[in-house]
């Protein structure tokens, strides 16, 4: 993978990540729930020529050894990295859950991005029904799903460790998330996804890390529901996967988009995975963010 090992402090600890290098604009990456940093390794080989890509590991995810104890550490963590960073109004772009983390972010002011680029990451349902989606995740049945599906919290010795990311990259080609993925590429997220402990690896994320972050606050001010985008004034891209998870609900994404100015939705050809099964359309995408932001910096200099 290309890039560099780092490490991001928060208020109670560090986030690791990789920054990929490059110059100019300030690009933050946040994947979604399960992957980690190394999922934007081919987008951001697309950007380093333009800008600076940094991609994070969320708490609970990757190489952070952070876990959460409340719902909505994770996104506030955001608003302290690009601090430390001292970026000036960067781009914000997250897949998935990534997708809400930038938008409660910048929802709550704690960070001033020139723009958000929102990946098959929206929040489309009112409160009642988000807290009811809610905490059908925290389910005995919805966990046994995660350990069944992926494997989360599952502990491994150093052969079955390797055996499964080279499974998981051999198997790519007929998953549901990952066809279209470069093989190596899957291998290195499976890889980072598992942290080393005593003389074991453990598959993140535990399920503990799912219940927690799912256990959100009825009356939170920065909420997951449609409302939160209300409190949004900058420029927002959203791009739709066709055969996402959202692609049934189109209509509704549409409205968030025609209800302010300043935002597009662009729909791309893609499973859900679209940083790692498309990721050159999606570093052409971002590209035209940071150029935006570069002409709109130029204007105000002079």
């Amino acid at each position: 993978m290309i890039g560099s090992e780092i490490e991001l402090p928060v208020v109670d600890g560090v986030l690791s990540g990789v920054d990929f290098g490059g110059h100019g604009e300030g690009v933050l990456l946040v994947h979604g729930s399960g992957h980690n940093a190394a999922a934007w390794g081919d987008v951001a080989s697309r950007l380093v020529s333009e800008c600076h890509p940094i991609a994070i590991d969320l708490r609970g995810h990757g190489q952070t050894r952070l876990d959460s104890t409340g719902p909505e550490q994770y996104w506030r963590d955001i608003g302290r990295v690009v601090t430390v960073l001292g970026w000036d109004r960067p781009v914000l772009v997250g897949h998935s859950t990534g997708g809400y983390a930038v938008t409660a972010a910048t929802a709550s002011g704690l960070v001033q991005p020139a723009a958000l680029c929102i990946v098959d990451g929206v929040v489309l349902d009112d409160r009642g029904a988000s807290l009811a989606e809610h905490a059908a995740a925290r389910t005995t049945e919805a966990a046994d799903r995660l350990r069944t599906m992926f494997r989360y919290g599952w502990e491994a010795n150093d052969d079955q460790m390797h055996a499964y990311a080279e499974q998981c990259a051999r198997e790519a080609g007929g998953d549901w998330l990952n066809a279209g993925a470069r093989r190596g590429l899957v291998e290195e997220v499976t890889r980072r996804s598992f942290l080393h402990r005593g003389h074991r690896w453990v598959r993140r994320p535990a399920i503990e890390e799912m219940a927690t972050v799912t256990a959100v606050d009825p009356d939170a001010e920065v909420f997951p529901s449609v409302e939160v985008y209300d409190r949004l004034t900058c420029p927002m891209t959203i791009v739709l996967a066709e055969d996402g998870f959202y692609a049934s609900r189109r209509d509704e994404v549409r409205a968030v988009v025609d209800a302010a100015p300043g935002r597009r939705l662009i729909d791309i050809r893609s499973n859900h995975n679209i940083p790692m099964t498309r990721p050159a359309d999606l570093a052409a995408i971002i590209l035209d963010l940071v150029r935006d932001r570069a002409t709109a910096s130029a204007g105000n200099a002079g």
